[in-house]
């Protein structure tokens, strides 16, 4: 597949888990991958130039601005713009009931999982604007929906995620750059397998329209697609990978 060729991919959190596949899988369709991450991303890197694709990584806070302005800055130099954002860096939650959480824990994922994504959309926008096939991506959460006990500060960043989602699309409509948000089901990733058993994982399979476990590959393909000019005008939506666990 090439339907991606040619154009740039910034991926936050491809590290590991969700954003590795979603480079893997961009750049098997012709991107060209930039990947941020405060983890090292040579694993991911070293994959897409085995397979022939091209992929450079940049240590980055995303909680960080002058951090995101350096990388972001070593991704014009090599590219000049950028066609796709994919907005994924984040950490997971266990279980706190919501009134003993701390400030500081709230902040915390407010910061990472919120204004992460803010920051990053920010120092990449110019280069967006370059590009003919603008794209962000934001990785949300069907968590929101679910608004599973516990997990307060995660779905309150979240939730802010899917408000951002909607009004950047409004406002960047005129320049042709759409903005979506993207849910997985619960996949089998490092973070959610420290706070998730099999038992947990096969109960909500079992819940799903389709009994069948989500893979990080499923979300990959629906970023792939929403990145594609097949998607050109699907903007300001949140779309789930959850095989039917949750409809709405």
């Amino acid at each position: 597949m090439s339907r991606l060729k040619d154009r740039v991919a910034v991926v936050s959190g491809a590290a590991t888990g969700l954003g590795r596949a979603a480079a893997l899988r961009l750049a098997a369709e012709g991107a060209r991958i930039e990947i941020l991450d405060i983890k090292d991303a040579s694993e991911t890197v070293g994959e897409i130039r085995a397979a022939g694709g091209e992929a450079n990584a940049e240590l980055c806070d995303v909680t960080n601005e002058e951090q995101i302005a350096e990388a972001v800055r070593a991704i014009e130099e090599r590219h000049g713009k950028v066609d796709i954002l994919v907005n994924n860096a984040g950490i997971l939650s266990g279980r706190t009931p919501w009134h003993e959480l701390t400030y500081e824990e709230m902040n915390r994922f407010v910061q990472i999982n919120y204004l992460g994504y803010f920051n990053v959309s920010k120092a990449v926008y110019p280069l967006l604007k370059k590009s003919r096939h603008g794209r962000i991506i934001n990785v949300a959460s069907r968590t929101y929906f679910l608004a599973n006990p516990g997990q307060m500060a995660y779905v309150a960043a979240k939730g802010a995620v899917m408000g951002m989602t909607r009004v950047m699309a409004k406002e960047l409509g005129e320049e042709g750059i759409t903005v979506n948000a993207v849910a997985p089901g619960m996949v089998a990733t490092p973070g959610t397998e420290a706070h998730s058993n099999e038992e947990a994982f096969n109960r909500v399979m079992m819940n799903q329209a389709i009994k069948k476990r989500v893979t990080p590959e499923h979300f990959a393909a629906l970023i792939a697609f929403i990145a594609s000019d097949d998607a050109e005008m699907i903007t300001g939506q949140m779309i789930l990978c959850d095989g039917g666990g949750y409809l709405h």
